[in-house]
């Protein structure tokens, strides 16, 4: 991106940004993501790297990248740079394993930081003083996984996986929650982590998530993977390079910095006022316009109001559901459930 962050500042160490990007929705969600991160955080350095899988036999309903064409070349002119990657165990039966297979795409021995797509800047992205030493993630997360069972709760299902690859596991409690409640454990939503060399610590997420594909072992399994393998390959990565949760001062991620949208619908449900303002204003200019009202929900939320018309009212943004789904739900009852 174009500036530098001053010496001595906070955040100050430059790092990468990548995200995923195929043809389809996650190519929008790209040109949204870009487009605040370039009005929200316009002195971040490092670049910008939208990661592609490469065609190839995991891939067999053909070639998974962004075709040429307008799309691709406003990424570009908002600064972004494509790179390609192999998909040596993941791909189209496991599309999440792309978050994990594109880290290998992005420079050695550079800071990293992955978000995912349907991610909104909407603040100084480049002040956020990361630790990149201490590799964290997102713990704006619901207790997805595991499922505890009559043999197993949630300490011995962690704690075999923790001995299993020879990680510390008391060290990975939070004493703040009992035990065998969900929060306790490290568990976190991989839309946004980072880590000191994408190469290392992609390397390292991958044998995690593969060896835990490829034989579950007995704790697992009654547990499903798919499509928890990444969350719960994650925690084990981060524990394995000394990282753990976000402290305080990454507050800003998923806070005020950062809006983990997930689906456009609920952006519009449950975040905030400034997040909705900045989505408006990052889409409003016209060559970005022009591509977005190809996009369904982009037109439909956006463009023609219904977002602020019809989904924001549904809610109460001080008492909204403790559980995404429920959210998903009513907004499917009134037929706006675009995605």
């Amino acid at each position: 991106m174009a500036g530098k962050t001053a010496p001595g500042k906070p955040g100050a160490q430059p790092f990468n940004l990548v995200a995923v990007v195929q043809s389809g929705r996650l190519a929008y969600e790209a040109l949204i993501l870009a487009a605040s991160l370039r009005a929200s955080a316009p002195a971040l350095a490092g670049r910008l790297y939208l990661a592609e899988p490469l065609p190839g036999w995991r891939w067999p309903d053909g070639d998974p990248r962004l075709p040429d064409g307008p799309l691709r070349d406003a990424l570009q002119a908002l600064g972004a740079r494509f790179v390609g990657f192999e998909s040596r165990f993941f791909g189209a039966s496991y599309p999440y394993g792309n978050k994990i297979e594109c880290l290998a795409a992005l420079p050695e021995g550079e800071p990293f930081l992955f978000l995912d797509t349907d991610t909104l800047v909407t603040g100084a992205l480049d002040l956020v003083p990361f630790d990149f030493g201490r590799p964290t993630a997102s713990v704006r997360v619901e207790g997805t996984w595991p499922e505890p069972q009559p043999y197993a709760g949630y300490t011995a299902i962690w704690k075999s996986l923790y001995d299993r690859f020879g990680l510390d596991f008391a060290r990975t409690l939070d004493p703040a929650w009992p035990d065998d409640y969900w929060r306790r454990y490290l568990y976190f939503n991989a839309g946004w982590f980072c880590g000191g060399c994408p190469h290392r610590f992609g390397k390292r997420f991958a044998d995690y998530a593969v060896a835990l594909r490829n034989d579950p072992g007995d704790m697992l399994a009654a547990q499903s993977l798919n499509p928890w393998l990444d969350q719960v390959a994650l925690p084990l990565t981060i524990a394995s390079f000394g990282g753990g949760r976000p402290g305080p001062e990454l507050a800003g991620m998923d806070g005020e910095v950062t809006c983990h949208w997930r689906r456009l619908p609920l952006l519009y449900a449950r975040e905030s006022d400034r997040a909705v303002e900045v989505l408006e204003a990052v889409t409003a200019p016209r060559e970005v316009k022009a591509l977005l009202k190809e996009w369904e929900p982009a037109r439909k939320l956006i463009y023609q109001g219904k977002g602020r018309q019809k989904v924001r009212p549904l809610f109460d943004r001080t008492d909204l559901p403790v559980r995404e789904q429920t959210l998903r739900n009513a907004i499917k009852r009134e037929g706006w459930w675009l995605v």
